[in-house]
């Protein structure tokens, strides 16, 4: 399956594209700020953006929360970096509904959504999972 294209504002409120990473690897990661497994993740993708940012992989943060100053305030608090994006439930449509927090898409250089991981999975695999699309 083809990653369907979106366009998200990231807390700042400039316009982020999948398409702007075509051609590289993609983690989409569904989160939000009152999801406790979604922070046990967070020290994850960090150290894991830093280890094949060189490859190209890309990690987006999709925050599932209500309201932006939410995210902003929690990031203020816990940096991240890798791209963060806030949904406003707009991508539910096109991504399947309803999500469990998290929810990890892996995107090949292809634009395919290669693997689909719902709840909190083990560092290892999610490695395993990014080893797949690189």
């Amino acid at each position: 399956v083809t990653a369907p294209n979106w366009t998200l504002k990231d807390v700042d409120g400039k316009p982020v594209s999948l398409s702007e990473f075509a051609g590289k690897p993609v983690v989409m990661d569904f989160w939000a700020t009152w999801c406790g497994p979604c922070q046990v993740e967070m020290p994850w993708w960090k150290e894991l953006q830093d280890k094949y940012r060189a490859q190209g992989l890309v990690i987006v943060g999709i925050s599932e929360d209500s309201s932006v100053n939410d995210v902003k305030n929690f990031l203020a608090k816990t940096p991240v970096n890798y791209q963060i994006v806030w949904d406003d439930q707009s991508l539910q449509a096109s991504y399947g509904t309803p999500f469990g927090m998290p929810t990890t898409l892996f995107i090949n250089r292809q634009g395919k959504i290669t693997q689909r991981v719902i709840g909190l999975e083990g560092k290892p695999e999610l490695e395993k999972a990014i080893a797949g699309i690189l």
